[in-house]
């Protein structure tokens, strides 16, 4: 949900296998305290908002086997911080 935004003091959020569907919310961009965040496993759809690119205390972030598609946003380069980068499993997406 949009309010998950609203998270912004959290370090961690994990939500992997909790077949959560739709899109990735552009509010989850709001969560710059975080460190890991763990979205893998689910049916989340659509693309990687380019928000998730405010994420710049992110160390771990977990995307992996959902069913997203379209390209990585060129905003994820700005994750100067993040040591672990799954994608992988999601037919639909691609990158150059």
């Amino acid at each position: 949900p949009t309010e998950m935004g609203r998270l912004t003091a959290v370090f961690l959020l994990g939500l992997g296998s909790n077949d959560l569907d739709g899109t990735i919310p552009t509010e989850m961009g709001r969560l710059t305290a975080v460190t890991a965040l763990s979205l893998f496993s689910n049916a989340l759809t659509g693309t990687i908002p380019t928000e998730m690119g405010r994420l710049t205390a992110v160390g771990s972030l977990w995307l992996s086997s959902n069913d997203l598609a379209g390209t990585i946003p060129t905003e994820m380069g700005r994750l100067t911080a993040v040591n672990e980068l799954r994608v992988d499993d999601n037919v639909g997406l691609c990158g150059t």
